[in-house]
């Protein structure tokens, strides 16, 4: 339609349309969906939520109908959706070759689902998004163990994810020390918030602009040349977001806000730093404290080092295009002279970027078997 300044008066809409409700796509002989109402989420939003997964049966599931699988959770990129369990397990990918294999080891493989009220809901407890982690690991989790036979015991549940699966897989590990028995997390999002990107939102007065007034780059390539600075990434997100602000935008930095921050008195993610100007507001930052996974480590060790034994494993790249080596860096400082001892690994790829592991898919799974092991 035509909007003239110089005409006044009511603009009439008639909706005619409406979108088709949700259908969650179709089972195969291998490949399973799963939609379940979530009474902890639901409660929490005054509205229906849904959790949603995609799994993957073992390669002689059908065939062996006695037997029970450990479960593997594994966590895409930012937004990854569940349905992408499709693309996984096309001719040409790895997981394919890898999963049907004679030689490798049989796992349930539960895909968890990235989409949340303002974006991946990076499946932690949260001010703004709700009880996704007790929700994982007290519904959906033992729903889909209990329906496609999973052994059901904390021994048999293994975590990997990469980027934002990263961190989601490290946190949930941390936060449910318990429940699972181990995590394989490639370049993690930050996990010390002292190098949030090359941001430290504890210290630094600005998110756009550095001490000496210098822009704050949040993107390089593998030679470090800049290729995006902190102000045009969220000034593309502002212009996305409700209200000209990035923390309704449903992109990383609003999802980010959304996932850490406290509520606000409008109902909405209080916000880190202005979305015009850069300016951090270190009240919220102190709020972000409880989701700086170093801190919470370094915070609790007495208590979580022994249920931690030997359950992180973390690769990331040096030449990261998200700086997410920093931050990895940070984390290895604390856990290198962690006592007691970690008994993990934090490995380091000289000149590897984002995305980089120091492990096949085999050789994770053989080290996750080995782990799952009773």
């Amino acid at each position: 339609m035509s909007l003239d300044a110089t005409h006044s008066g009511p603009v009439q809409l008639e909706l005619d349309q409406r979108l088709p409700p949700e259908e969650v796509p179709l089972d195969t002989d291998q490949i399973k969906f799963v939609k379940l109402r979530s009474k902890l989420l639901s409660e929490f939003h005054h509205r229906p939520i849904y959790l949603r997964a995609g799994i993957v049966l073992p390669r002689d599931y059908q065939r062996d109908t006695t037997r029970r699988y450990p479960l593997w959770v594994r966590i895409g990129g930012f937004g990854s959706r569940y349905t992408s369990v499709r693309r996984l397990l096309t001719e040409q990918k790895e997981l394919r070759q890898t999963w049907l294999a004679d030689d490798s080891p049989r796992f349930l493989m539960l895909q968890l689902d990235g989409a949340g009220p303002y974006g991946d809901p990076y499946y932690v407890n949260s001010a703004n998004n709700g009880p996704y982690g007790d929700a994982l690991v007290q519904e959906l989790i033992p729903y889909v163990e209990d329906k496609f036979r999973g052994i059901g015991v904390p021994r048999s549940r293994v975590l990997s994810g990469v980027s934002t699966g990263g961190w989601v897989s490290l946190a949930l590990q941390i936060f449910y020390p318990d429940f699972f028995n181990g995590t394989w997390s490639s370049c993690p999002d930050p996990v010390d918030f002292r190098s949030f990107e090359l941001l430290n939102i504890y210290r630094d007065a600005n998110a756009y602009a550095e001490l000496q007034g210098s822009e704050r780059p949040s993107e390089r390539d593998l030679k470090g040349n800049i290729i995006l600075t902190m102000r045009r990434e969220v000034g593309m997100e502002n212009l996305l977001g409700r209200g000209n602000s990035y923390t309704l935008s449903g992109q990383q930095w609003g999802a980010w806000n959304a996932v850490y921050s406290p509520r606000g008195a409008d109902g909405l993610p209080a916000s880190l730093w202005d979305p015009q100007t850069g300016a951090v507001n270190h009240e919220v930052a102190e709020q972000w404290k409880q989701y700086d996974l170093r801190l919470v480590l370094e915070k609790d060790w007495k208590t979580l080092g022994p249920k931690l034994r030997g359950k992180i494993h973390i690769a990331s790249g040096e030449a990261d295009q998200y700086f997410l080596n920093n931050a990895a860096h940070l984390l290895d400082e604390f856990l290198s002279h962690a006592d007691p001892p970690f008994e993990g690994a934090i490995t380091f790829g000289p000149g590897k970027g984002h995305g980089w592991s120091n492990l096949s898919l085999k050789a994770m799974l053989q080290e996750m078997a080995a782990a799952a092991q009773p």
